[in-house]
């Protein structure tokens, strides 16, 4: 499992960094054996350090989920800082009132001015509670419509960040209409004028995600997924046991590789060995030479083939 090697890689990792520090020299008593002693140690772990990345290679669609949730994935704050700049939040329904767990507003991507917009999750546990866990309610989804027909009417691109386990399932969003804004997004999405870039950065479920996701191209990061519900949704509904979600992984095809071979997505973002979380900067170089390409072939579009475009890719599916 993804599980016990990464585990693996941070305790080998942490001993490589102290005994890099404590690399015998003379000022801390020059001894040849213990150079020699020294040495070795640190091949041996580097070594092993090797096995354990290449052992990364060949992740099963378990791994991949596993992976997806992993809690120090980038979020969505860190791919705005990253790839934007001038951002101003957007907030509010003008119905309800604010749902945190979608984050939307205005910036720029290299001078050009955007919409950029998606779920919002945290990196600890009080982040997580206020954001909702990255499960927005029917007034974050009838925010993030309100801030791309903004977009349309000002010409600008949007680009959506998906990274959910779903939409809230409690009874009061129930009672507020989450089905229904679920739904206006999908319709409104599907005629849009404007370019529309959709990326799955980690977990992406059930309309939660495809919210969101009504775009011209679909980029997923390598080891992100993208399904109807969760694996363990999966086991519940068709076996009555949850504990079997592994063997769900595999049968629902929910990576990012089974996506582009079916003609789903457009595009998967290359991961560092481990993960997204391992390397925070080459993944954000990653995706901003995706986005400046795709944007720039759709840009070149006129607003009636974007919304064609979109409409038929989506015919497509299924």
């Amino acid at each position: 499992m993804i599980k016990d090697t990464l585990k693996e890689l941070e305790t080998l990792e942490a001993q490589m960094a102290a005994l890099g520090s404590d690399a015998p020299d003379e000022a801390n008593g020059f001894d040849e054996d213990r150079r020699t002693s020294h040495a070795a140690a640190l091949a041996q772990m580097q070594q092993r350090h090797s096995e354990l990345l290449e052992s990364c290679e060949t992740l099963t669609a378990e791994d991949r989920v596993f992976l997806a949730r992993h809690p120090h994935r980038p979020h969505i704050d860190e791919w705005i800082d990253a790839l934007f700049t001038d951002f101003f939040e957007q907030r509010g329904d003008r119905q309800c009132k604010e749902d945190a767990a979608i984050l939307g507003g205005i910036a720029r991507y290299h001078g050009m001015p955007v919409t950029v917009l998606g779920h919002r999750k945290g990196g600890n546990i009080e982040e997580n509670l206020k954001y909702n866990f990255g499960m927005p309610g029917p007034e974050g989804y009838r925010k993030a419509l309100r801030i791309m027909k903004q977009a349309e009417k000002f010409g600008r691109p949007i680009i959506t960040f998906i990274d959910t386990p779903g939409a809230y399932p409690g009874k009061e969003a129930e009672e507020r209409g989450q089905g229904e804004a679920i739904a206006r997004n999908l319709m409104e999405m599907s005629g849009l004028t404007v370019p529309v870039i959709a990326v799955v950065t980690g977990e992406g479920s059930s309309g939660g995600a495809l919210g969101l996701g009504v775009a011209n191209r679909i980029l997923m990061l390598e080891n992100a997924v993208y399904s109807v519900l969760s694996p363990e949704g999966f086991a519940s509904i068709l076996w009555k046991d949850s504990s079997r979600s592994g063997e769900a992984c595999e049968m629902m095809k929910l990576t990012a590789q089974d996506l582009y071979r079916d003609g789903i997505v457009e595009e998967v973002i290359p991961e560092p060995l481990g993960g997204a979380q391992r390397d925070h900067g080459k993944m954000f170089a990653a995706l901003d030479l995706a986005l400046e390409k795709h944007l720039a072939r759709l840009c070149r579009m006129s607003g009636r083939a974007l919304a064609d475009q979109r409409y038929k890719k989506f015919r497509q599916i299924g």
